[in-house]
């Protein structure tokens, strides 16, 4: 009896050969993208030598989505999303394409990184929610959960790899080689989306202004029960968990006295903890339910991550951060398909965009508010605080709404 990936539960999106073209585009392209990550922030650290110009041209990236996400969700659902997706992509190609240039030619610097950077995170923001509605749109209902998963494995499979060959390719050739890399790794994207079928617009949405687009989202959004519920929890998420990820050097070197090895053992320890996460998804979906699984994965964030942040050991915080990279990863995963499972198909990049601009917004506001707050009373009371924090909110809203729980339900 042969056996197919994609009869096993969580892997049923890969049924939609559509879908298996853009993931793989996708997965090619990420790993080009921790590349470059890795390689600006290695040559910013070299020239700079302050921690504080790594970290804030990394924070570049997301501000964009404060402003953008819901523009750029308007768009999405206005204009035909394959050629949206063609245009977003060629814009990152050219930047990408421009730090190379920079690079080989010598004339790369710290202010040029960091404007490139900004430009980048704009287009990456124009980006997200018409990727998200396309993959919403190449899948079955019923695979929805499914293909979330799957696309959250390949992101964090893109980070365990990225980085490495990163690693090697700035040891062997240098800055440059390690962009030039990412420039065409955004090749096997436009091949992905060059064998997709146009996707016709939204009559109603092209017909609107897009500002009254915007608001219409608004109105869906504040509307939908469940896509409310999603909504705060996605951004109480990314205040209050979320910072983990922007504070684990901090934790390895000030907490651990370790250094860039066990920094980089703490992220490889997360992204497997999501790989698996993603791998057991569908199997406890179709088992548990997807509201159950969202509910019970809510109810342990805060607890398990607590228990990251109070680990004794280096070798206990792996092991509990392999925890909370699967627990996070099936809490994102369960907010935002219920987000894209409720809204209507003529809104749902604008629904999409306002679950990005969120989860970007709120970890820039608490990965710099604990960062800040950890400087002046202890990095572990205040990270264990802000994760019990969650838990306190999470049980707080069961009792006050105890039927609210059902409309989660994607």
């Amino acid at each position: 009896m042969s056996f197919r990936l994609s009869s096993h539960p969580s892997f049923r999106a890969f049924e939609h050969r559509d879908y298996v073209r853009l993931w793989l585009g996708a997965f090619v392209s990420n790993i080009g993208t921790w590349m470059e990550t890795l390689a600006l922030g290695v040559y910013v650290t070299e020239v700079t030598g302050r921690a504080e110009w790594t970290g804030g041209i990394a924070a570049l990236t997301y501000l964009p989505s404060a402003v953008l996400a819901p523009v750029a969700g308007a768009l999405a659902d206005r204009l035909d999303r394959r050629t949206w997706m063609l245009m977003c992509m060629g814009g990152q190609t050219l930047l990408a394409g421009l730090l190379t240039a920079l690079a080989f030619s010598g004339q790369l610097s710290v202010p040029v990184v960091a404007v490139l950077s900004f430009l980048n995170g704009c287009v990456a923001t124009l980006a997200g929610p018409v990727y998200s509605a396309l993959i919403a749109g190449l899948v079955s209902p019923q695979h929805l959960h499914s293909a979330q998963s799957l696309d959250s494995a390949q992101f964090n499979l893109g980070r365990i790899l990225g980085p490495v060959l990163a690693a090697v390719v700035l040891a062997r050739w240098g800055v440059g080689w390690a962009l030039l890399v990412n420039t065409l790794s955004f090749l096997t994207v436009f091949l992905a989306l060059a064998k997709l079928p146009p996707v016709a617009r939204s009559a109603s949405a092209a017909a609107e202004s897009l500002w009254g687009g915007l608001v219409r989202g608004v109105r869906v959004a504040r509307g939908d029960e469940g896509i409310g519920l999603a909504l705060s929890g996605t951004f109480a998420v990314a205040v209050l968990i979320a910072p983990f990820i922007g504070l684990v050097p901090v934790f390895a070197i000030q907490v651990f006295q370790g250094d860039a090895t066990a920094t980089s053992m703490l992220i490889t320890a997360q992204g497997l903890g999501a790989v698996v996460a993603a791998v057991l998804a569908g199997w406890l979906a179709e088992r548990l339910g997807r509201r159950r699984l969202l509910e019970g994965s809510v109810l342990l964030l805060g607890p398990v991550a607590a228990m990251y942040w109070l680990s004794p050991s280096l070798a206990f915080a792996g092991v509990a951060v392999f925890c909370l990279g699967a627990v996070y990863m099936w809490v994102l995963t369960g907010l935002s398909t219920v987000c894209q499972a409720r809204a209507p198909r003529e809104a749902l990049a604008r629904v999409i965009s306002f679950y990005v601009m969120l989860l970007n917004v709120g970890y820039s506001v608490g990965v710099w508010l604990q960062g800040a707050l950890a400087d002046r009373l202890g990095l572990r009371p205040v990270t264990a605080c802000a994760a019990l924090g969650l838990l306190g909110l999470v049980l707080a809203w069961r009792a006050l709404r105890p039927r609210g729980v059902e409309a989660l339900e994607g």
